[in-house]
């Protein structure tokens, strides 16, 4: 049975929109609220996201625990809930990013170089909403 969107994230409002700064953000938002460095994978260094092509939000959202690919093994955490996004409302803006098979109907979203991640989050029945975890991604 396929999980829908809402079971993969914790209870709370619906997305809001660009939050003037908030603490994980300070350096990274424009005031327009788009983002002012270019997005990195943590691991490889890979290009994800060009300065300006994401917007800041706020959504609280339930990603799994980051782990190599070969230490896949239960750990017994279920995962993190992260805040703080990049919200990418086209997947062309992506410069290199892969997407796992669907989980219910969430992709993860993972570097395309090293995989490693998730590194965000995109539910399938909306097609507009990308959303990469700003602790999990480095910005340059």
């Amino acid at each position: 049975m396929a999980a829908a969107c809402a079971e993969m994230e914790p209870a709370t409002a619906p997305p809001s929109s660009p939050p003037a700064a908030a603490p994980g953000s300070a350096g990274l938002v424009c005031a327009q609220g788009r983002n002012l460095k270019a997005v990195l994978c943590q691991r490889c260094g890979s290009r994800v996201l060009l300065p300006g092509a994401a917007t800041f939000t706020c959504r609280e959202l339930l990603l799994p625990a980051m782990r190599k690919k070969a230490a896949a093994t239960a750990d017994g955490s279920d995962g993190d809930v992260v805040r703080e996004h990049w919200l990418v409302r086209d997947m062309f803006s992506f410069e290199n990013v892969g997407f796992t098979r669907d989980v219910g109907n969430v992709k993860f979203l993972v570097c395309a170089d090293c995989e490693a991640g998730p590194i965000g989050w995109h539910c399938v029945d909306d097609k507009d909403s990308f959303y990469v975890a700003l602790e999990r991604v480095a910005h340059e």
